[in-house]
């Protein structure tokens, strides 16, 4: 039983939806915390919907923010508990995107996901195994979960962007290049990287640009 995932938005300025960024959110955070670059992206995509659905579970060390599952060097869970929550959270996730392409009558290349920390590990794990690729993953301050099976789980490749500050002591940079490698062994063709420097665990306004950039090409715009 999926559950459903609440999520904030921001109308296309043009009022015309013909594509859409979803964010999701890094843990301890909540939608609304990536929402907000809506506003300085919209006026470049005038005709984009941004989405931004809160995490399925409250974050024990953050009362107000969410988790999209549990990480055990910093709340305590065990392995299985963090494998079992973000299974489940893989569904919502895979719902919330099926149920947002129904809705807003858009087919996956037309969706972009936006990722942020554990919202990146959610993206780059959730939509290379959906049946049809969307047209980019943005993947900011993350990592690759399970690289060792990850060739063989692959069911679609898209576009890829990978961003990450040289200073990030929270994920290290060291995961850019290992998730890129990861990548391209399990055959995505078009794998983009920048280096945010003297960036820590966050999105530079260099950053930011570069995405923008990503997304306008990827989504036609």
């Amino acid at each position: 039983m999926t559950r459903v995932l609440t999520a904030g938005r921001k109308e296309p300025l043009s009022g015309d939806i013909r594509s859409a960024v979803v964010f999701v959110h890094g843990y301890g955070a909540n939608g609304a915390d990536l929402l907000g670059l809506a506003d300085p992206l919209a006026e470049h995509l005038p005709d984009t919907l941004f989405v931004a659905p809160d995490a399925p579970e409250s974050c024990a060390g953050a009362p107000m923010g969410f988790q999209w599952f549990p990480i055990p060097w910093i709340d305590g869970s065990s392995e299985e508990e963090s494998m079992r929550g973000m299974m489940a959270a893989v569904d919502d996730l895979n719902a919330f995107l099926d149920a947002l392409m129904v809705d807003e009558d858009l087919l996956p290349e037309q969706v972009v996901l936006f990722g942020f920390s554990q919202g990146t590990m959610m993206s780059l794990h959730v939509a290379p195994r959906r049946e049809d690729p969307v047209a980019g993953i943005v993947a900011f301050s993350g990592r690759l979960l399970s690289p060792e099976t990850f060739s063989d789980e692959v069911v679609s490749r898209m576009p890829v962007l990978l961003v990450h500050g040289d200073q990030d002591d929270v994920v290290p940079p060291q995961s850019l290049p290992a998730a890129a490698e990861a990548l391209q062994e399990a055959g995505f063709q078009d794998v983009f990287a920048h280096v945010m420097k003297g960036t820590g665990h966050g999105i530079a306004p260099d950053g930011l640009s570069v995405a923008l950039a990503f997304m306008r090409d990827k989504l036609s715009l």
